[in-house]
């Protein structure tokens, strides 16, 4: 059974940065997508980033294009979210999410059924 553990989350100003990770276990690391989501209260989750170990692409959402960055490092089995210029609105709790096996970004469309595990979420809370 695979399981991810995110970790990385807590209190930052405005402007400041962060990076969240992702563990992965349970299921060979490739051919795999891995997403990051987030959900602030009150609010549907949405898909903020994806990237597919197949091609290396990435897909980013318009709302953190050119602050949020995601990477993969294989031989840990972890993905990060490097997070900055971080705004206010950028409050919620973060999921990160894998699609496995033949993992897809699905051209940027977060279709959160289509992801097998997920990760319990770590808070991110950007004051002003």
């Amino acid at each position: 059974e695979g399981q991810l553990q995110a970790s990385g989350g807590g209190l930052v100003q405005a402007g400041g940065s962060l990076r969240l990770s992702c563990a992965a276990s349970g299921f060979p690391f490739d051919d795999y997508a891995m997403a990051w989501f987030r959900q602030a209260p009150g609010k549907e989750r949405e898909g903020v980033l994806c990237i597919s170990s197949s091609d290396g692409r990435i897909y980013y959402a318009d709302s953190v294009k050119g602050r949020f960055t995601i990477s993969s490092d294989n031989a840990k089995n972890t993905v990060y979210l490097q997070m900055n210029s971080l705004k206010p609105e950028d409050t919620a709790v973060y999921y990160c999410a894998a699609d496995w096996p033949r993992g897809s970004c699905y051209s940027g469309s977060y279709y959160l059924w289509k992801y097998d595990y997920w990760g319990q979420g770590t808070l991110v809370t950007v004051s002003s």
